[in-house]
């Protein structure tokens, strides 16, 4: 049988680094917009810090691939020459007998360089190469001066094997599913936010279009290439669950974990997706799926390896953990999964409240507060930032413009709060922008859609600013 010959593998990196032959750009995306995030990841990549990768992760079709090759672009706009830049897509089969050295010499030799002349060498879908966290330190130690990165769909294996190879040689890097202002961004929506109060919440005059924008988002708005294409839109299920969720759950976790009942791993994701939101126990899932508790322990661990979900615990109207820990809240890691699950939602379906309340936990989850959930005999908050058990902020979801008036079913919040020593809690409303006074602690109404607007673009904005 014949293998596959060396020049086969050189012409396959040539049409993977177009910029090495045309005008000096990738062209493949510099058509679709930049999303935001690349603010963050492209000031990283040009620090070079001697002896480090960078490891993007990310679920899968949140655009890692495409904020690699608008890094090159980037790169290429600022002088870098451009056979100092080489990309591979690892996941081509003619590289899966290689190892990660070799696939690295033949990048130097098709870019028609020494290996000391590269500069950046980007290494896409890096997981399909066993053992590629050994080899890329290797490398890395070798070849101080060029910036290695390498991304991956499969992010519970980037995230597991950097951590456990890659100590002092790899540098993390979250891409997360759209945020809500990402999301507008990228549609180029003519929607208008402002800020009258710079230490607010963003305003829109037409609260009615961007509830509907807030709608589109949840429904749609997590994945760049869902966001922007509406016939992929009409055939959801077909689109996010065959090609992103399936792939993680019947090929990815089980490859990774050796999972040999895959039907259990893929009936709990289901059950936990559409209880999003919703405060679940161990004790009531172990009983309904005839599964062990360690088991499904394990399960969700795998789950939240991949981006899929994320839970956060629960503490009680003083801010304490509770000892045992079978009480816990899952949320989907962005609303659009649960669209593909199940059917898309509109403003009034009775799953809009669970959702309006995953998508403002969205926005927050890839930030490094340290989120909870309060319940106790006489009430419960959503989500409470409690770092060392001293909660700072919280916040009440609400789909619903009716608790306004209604402020003695929210006595519970001021109970919280007072106890807390918090001066005030923000609540989310469907389109009241208002603020009302219980005893000593102020309640802050924000219509949900502006809230998360601005979570999205505070969080962006300051880790842009604290880098």
């Amino acid at each position: 049988m014949r293998t596959v010959p060396k020049s086969e593998i050189l012409n396959a990196i040539r049409q993977e680094n177009p910029w090495w032959s045309n005008d000096g750009r990738s062209g493949r995306f510099s058509h679709l917009k930049e999303r935001p995030y690349i603010e963050l990841f492209f000031p990283l990549l040009k620090e070079r810090v001697a002896n480090r990768a960078i490891v993007l992760m990310g679920p899968r079709r949140v655009g890692k691939t495409v904020l690699l090759h608008h890094s090159v672009d980037r790169l290429l706009d600022e002088g870098i020459g451009k056979n100092q830049l080489g990309m591979v897509s690892i996941d081509n089969p003619v590289y899966n007998e290689l190892r990660l050295e070799q696939v690295f010499k033949l990048v130097s030799e098709a870019s028609e360089n020494s290996e000391s002349g590269l500069r950046y060498v980007f290494f896409d879908e890096i997981q399909y190469l066993r053992d590629w966290e050994v080899h890329l330190k290797v490398l890395v130690d070798q070849h101080p001066e060029i910036q290695f990165v390498v991304s991956g769909s499969a992010a519970a294996a980037l995230r597991l094997k950097s951590i456990e190879s890659g100590a002092g040689r790899l540098t993390d890097f979250l891409l997360p599913p759209l945020t809500f202002h990402e999301y507008l961004t990228l549609l180029q929506s003519n929607l208008e936010l402002a800020r009258k109060d710079e230490d607010r919440i963003f305003t829109c005059d037409d609260l009615q279009g961007l509830n509907k924008s807030f709608i589109d988002y949840i429904n749609f708005g997590g994945y760049p290439e869902i966001a922007l294409n509406k016939a992929i839109q009409g055939n959801m299920g077909r689109f996010l669950k065959s090609d992103i969720i399936d792939k993680v759950l019947l090929r990815d976790l089980p490859s990774l974990y050796g999972i040999a009942n895959i039907q259990e791993l893929n009936s709990l994701f289901t059950t936990l997706a559409y209880n999003t939101a919703d405060e679940v126990s161990l004790e009531k899932l172990s009983t309904g799926a005839g599964v062990s508790k360690n088991t499904l322990r394990k399960y969700i661990e795998y789950l939240e390896a991949a981006f899929l979900i994320k839970s956060i615990k629960r503490i009680d109207e003083g801010g304490r953990r509770f000892r045992r820990t079978n009480h816990f809240k899952v949320y989907l890691t962005n609303p659009s999964i649960y669209s593909a699950l199940f059917s898309s939602k509109g403003a009034e379906d009775d799953a809009m409240g669970q959702l309006a309340e995953t998508a403002v936990f969205s926005q927050w989850f890839h930030s490094n507060t340290n989120l909870n959930y309060a319940r106790w005999k006489e009430g419960e908050i959503d989500i409470v930032n409690a770092a060392d058990f001293t909660p700072e902020w919280a916040v009440e979801v609400k789909w619903s413009d009716h608790y306004v008036d209604k402020l003695p079913k929210l006595r519970h919040l001021a109970t919280f709060c007072n106890k807390n020593a918090l001066d005030e809690i923000a609540i989310t409303t469907r389109s009241i922008r208002t603020t009302k006074q219980v005893g000593d602690v102020t309640y802050r109404f924000y219509p949900t859609a502006e809230y998360c607007f601005t979570v999205g673009f505070n969080l962006l904005r300051q880790k842009r600013d604290n880098r």
